[in-house]
């Protein structure tokens, strides 16, 4: 029997050449100081395609890599827009009440009252906090991710507990 894939979680992705000499720059999708501490770059096979030397801040969010591969700028040019995946295991063990995003993509949402309500899709951050996509029955909707509105998360049984707001600024008719 084959061992179980491991499990890869995007942790950057290649936002293009960064001088003459082949160094990267790369858009982090999470702390960009910690975005090469957790070993090579692999694709989404876990082949590795590259590894971090050397990292610095670059702007706009952006870090700047030196790698190891001896890549012209038009190679790393080239490789622009590729997403760099890490094992999940590589990444450090976090508190009680945070969540890695790709951990809570697939749960299961459920009300107070224990009926489903949906499947978390997606986490998206536009600005005022983060917000949960959840597909579900009578189409896609949105909550945000706090305490009052996601009071229980339980990634060992695949769910979270939703107290979706009643009224969600905007939704008012008008004359209501």
């Amino acid at each position: 029997m084959p061992a179980p894939k491991e499990e890869l979680v995007v942790i950057a992705a290649v936002a293009g050449a960064h001088g003459v000499r082949g160094d990267a720059k790369l858009k982090p999708f999470g702390d960009a100081s910690q975005v090469c501490s957790y070993g090579p770059f692999l694709d989404k096979t876990g082949a590795v395609i590259l590894t971090p030397t050397q990292a610095r801040p670059g702007p706009n969010g952006t870090v700047i890599v030196r790698l190891e591969e001896n890549l012209t700028r038009e190679q790393v040019q080239a490789m622009k827009g590729t997403l760099l995946h890490v094992p999940h295991r590589a990444l450090p063990e976090l508190d009680e009440d945070e969540f890695y995003y790709s951990d809570l993509i697939g749960l299961n949402v459920e009300n107070l009252e224990g009926e489903t309500l949906g499947k978390i899709k997606s986490v998206q951050d536009y600005g005022a906090g983060d917000l949960l996509e959840i597909s579900g029955p009578d189409g896609v909707w949105f909550l945000p991710f706090t305490k009052d509105a996601a009071p229980h998360v339980d990634l060992k049984a695949g769910k979270l507990v939703a107290n979706p707001p009643e009224v969600i600024e905007g939704d008012e008719k008008e004359g209501e």
